[in-house]
């Protein structure tokens, strides 16, 4: 395993430690390469993580690109478990002066919005991936079993029961019928492609996840388990969701 695990007493400072480790791979990869393309998350886990990030000094935040994991198919942008909502609110809006933003439509001609995405992210190399695991180990809205040999970059990926239940539990949602059965997604095979990757993971309810994910061998019913392959992945956990490790 390459991977390199770094354990916090608490979420926040989780947090702090990734979004600074993430801004210290983004001014080298800029000094290095004059730009640099990232990947960001979202969900309860990247909370603290973005915050830094956001507040980071010596970025040059216009030599920056930014793409995201994944949105849900038909929900609209002004809800509030809409994942274009949440990087507005918790990142773009802090930092407008980003060279661009792919943000996935799930609104729109789901085969347009495919292909726009792929061809994008194409001419784009990841130099950066910020990541999570969720509560069955899904990287992304990749649930188990999933698919590591798919090439496409996004994906329409279906949502699983244990994953959308994530949702309505962490509040996103009110109630199971509410949270869409599928969302576009990036590929596992597009996730491992990027030159780094940070993967937060605070929370005790998570730590049966980063046991299956990281004790055991890389399986597609622990997707996330695939990151114990990747060259250059930093993992940052919380005493609690370390706990079963």
């Amino acid at each position: 395993m390459s991977m390199n695990i770094d354990i916090q007493k608490n979420g926040k400072l989780l947090g702090i430690e990734a979004g600074k480790k993430a801004a210290s791979i983004i001014r080298a990869t800029i000094a290095e390469k004059g730009a640099a393309n990232i990947i960001l998350a979202t969900g309860a886990s990247q909370f603290e993580t973005l915050k830094q990030l956001a507040t980071e000094k010596g970025i040059d935040w216009g030599k920056v690109v930014m793409f995201h994991l994944d949105e849900y198919i038909g929900l609209p942008e002004d809800h509030k478990a809409s994942f274009r909502k949440y990087l507005r609110e918790r990142f773009l809006d802090k930092l407008p002066d980003l060279k661009n933003a792919f943000l996935i439509d799930g609104e729109v001609n789901i085969g347009v919005e495919l292909e726009r995405l792929n061809q994008a992210i194409l001419s784009h190399p990841i130099d950066l991936a910020l990541v999570g695991i969720g509560e069955n180990g899904h990287l992304a809205f990749n649930d188990p079993p999933a698919d590591f040999e798919i090439s496409e970059p996004y994906i329409v990926a279906e949502l699983d029961l244990r994953s959308r239940q994530q949702q309505v539990n962490e509040g996103w949602f009110d109630n199971l019928d509410q949270v869409p059965k599928t969302a576009i997604s990036m590929s596992i095979k597009q996730i491992m492609q990027s030159d780094s990757i940070i993967c937060s993971v605070p929370d005790l309810r998570k730590a049966p996840a980063v046991r299956d994910c990281f004790k055991n061998e890389v399986s597609t019913m622990y997707p996330s388990s695939i990151l114990q392959l990747h060259h250059k992945c930093f993992v940052y956990l919380e005493e609690s969701s370390a706990s079963l490790l």
